[in-house]
């Protein structure tokens, strides 16, 4: 017996998960997102908003929600001078936004309550079984296990976003390889006395430590909340050891190699990170999304901005699927987002490493090195762009496959347009509108060639304008004009 109906079942409701359900509600599909933890989670690890999440978030009438209540931090301060400048960016954001998850959240729960998203917490997935022509999820009230409370639900797809210890990736049996890479990591919000100067987000690594810390900003008033992250090699314990005040100010001010004067810490805990990742995405009816498909170092902060960026991917698809597009349009989840996710783990992975270095040889010469190289202009941008995100594409070569974000128009811009979640034919300039009912059109007003733009947000295709397609449903790889 079926207890309720719906096109997509979501496992889990952070920003993954809650992405996913507001485009699908938004596309006019019936979704249900079930999530084990009764209460929202108030604190939480991710803290940085990357320029190409925000682009995301703005193309869902999101974007202001969230910037009004960070900081905007134009540059990333590493070790011996070296920084990641953002403000070259090629985007409406050129810095990263600190602010608490919590932010993001609320706004995507606002959003996908707003389209028709059914939110269900408390609920946790038991069972899962698919079938050709969809998939039964048996869930119940969490720790709660009399059979007669349980419910199935039925539906013609299912996303697992529920995090790490994902449920839904553990029922369709698949493997999650990898590695613990770092241990008694230590987080906390912290009040300081006097903060560093020159603004941006503060890493400092001597050698036997690790510190950093980001400014709250516009969320904080008085200016004097951070979030900080510390790490010391000579003190490594499990997750569950208490994390004392004394120890954060302690570690912070070796690692800073300056006492910034703790006043306060409001939240603490401890961790480890493991670097990990499905192989398959895809398992029939089944996708899994954000931490349920990767893990990854902290350190720079991509894993909230990653898993936002697969539900854009993979919702549209699904959208289209059910609307009849060919179900193979699903396969392509799995070869634009699985390669974004590889090089997010080992670009995470490569500064992890480059902070923690111990041997002092190694140290001097990332020193030395490090500062220099930031400096070229063109290593700079590459290395913004990738932190970014701005620069990550589907696809090796030609317009498709890159983000459309920038495109001028002669009104308005292109995230305004893409609030809809429906494709956008951008015409050359002084071309009139095509003979395409439904189609959301603009003309760009540079000398670039016609582009249908996709849902996420991706060129799909590009030529004339004459000969544009009504949509595209092939991967981005493989069209061109």
């Amino acid at each position: 017996m079926t207890d309720h109906e719906v096109d997509v079942l979501v496992v889990g409701a952070g920003p993954t998960g809650l992405t996913a359900a507001g485009d699908l509600a938004r596309a006019g599909r019936s979704v249900t997102v079930l999530e084990r933890w009764p209460t929202e989670n108030p604190s939480s690890r991710a803290f940085a908003t990357m320029a190409r999440t925000l682009e995301v978030l703005g193309a869902r009438g999101l974007a202001d929600d969230v910037l009004a209540l960070g900081y905007h931090a134009p540059r990333v301060r590493l070790f011996a001078g070296a920084q990641i400048d953002l403000t070259h960016l090629d985007s409406p954001y050129p810095f990263v936004l600190v602010a608490p998850q919590t932010n993001v959240d609320a706004a995507l729960r606002r959003y996908a309550l707003a389209e028709g998203a059914d939110i269900r917490r408390g609920t946790q997935v038991i069972a899962l079984d698919q079938d050709a022509d969809g998939v039964s999820v048996t869930a119940g009230p969490k720790d709660d296990d009399d059979p007669a409370h349980r419910q199935t639900w039925r539906s013609r797809y299912v996303i697992g976003a529920d995090g790490a210890h994902s449920t839904v990736r553990t029922l369709v049996g698949a493997g999650f390889p990898g590695k613990t890479v770092l241990t008694s990591i230590m987080l906390a919000d912290v009040k300081l006395a006097h903060g560093p100067t020159g603004g941006g987000l503060t890493v400092a690594a001597p050698g036997d430590v690790l510190g950093f810390l980001a400014p709250y900003g516009r969320h904080d008033p008085d200016g004097s909340w951070y979030r900080a992250m510390v790490w010391d090699r000579g003190h490594q314990v499990p997750d569950n050891e208490p994390v004392e005040n004394a120890e954060i100010v302690d570690v912070l001010a070796r690692g800073m190699r300056t006492d910034y004067g703790v006043i306060e810490v409001s939240w603490k805990s401890r961790f480890h990170c493991d670097e990990r990742q499905v192989e398959q995405y895809r398992h029939g009816r089944v996708f899994l999304a954000g931490d349920a498909a990767h893990v990854h170092s902290p350190m720079g902060g991509q894993g909230m901005n990653t898993g936002i960026q697969d539900a854009a991917n993979l919702a549209w698809k699904i959208d289209a699927v059910l609307g009849g597009a060919d179900e193979g349009l699903l396969d392509t989840y799995q070869a634009e987002r699985h390669p974004i996710g590889k090089r997010v783990l080992l670009q995470s992975g490569l500064l992890a490493r480059a902070a923690t270095l111990h041997p002092r040889p190694a140290r001097w010469l990332r020193n030395l090195l490090a500062p220099r190289l930031l400096r070229i202009p063109a290593v700079r941008d590459l290395v913004a762009g990738s932190f970014a995100g701005t620069t990550l594409r589907y696809g090796r070569r030609g317009l498709v496959g890159t983000r459309a974000t920038q495109i001028p128009l002669v009104e308005g811009r292109l995230t305004e347009l893409q609030r809809t979640g429906a494709f956008v034919l951008v015409r050359e300039r002084g071309t009139p509108p095509v003979e395409a009912p439904g189609m959301l059109q603009a003309e760009r007003t540079d000398s670039g060639p016609a582009v249908l733009v996709r849902p996420d947000g991706y060129i799909g295709w590009a030529g004339s304008s004459a000969h544009a397609p009504a949509r595209i449903v092939e991967p981005a790889a493989t069209r061109a004009g």
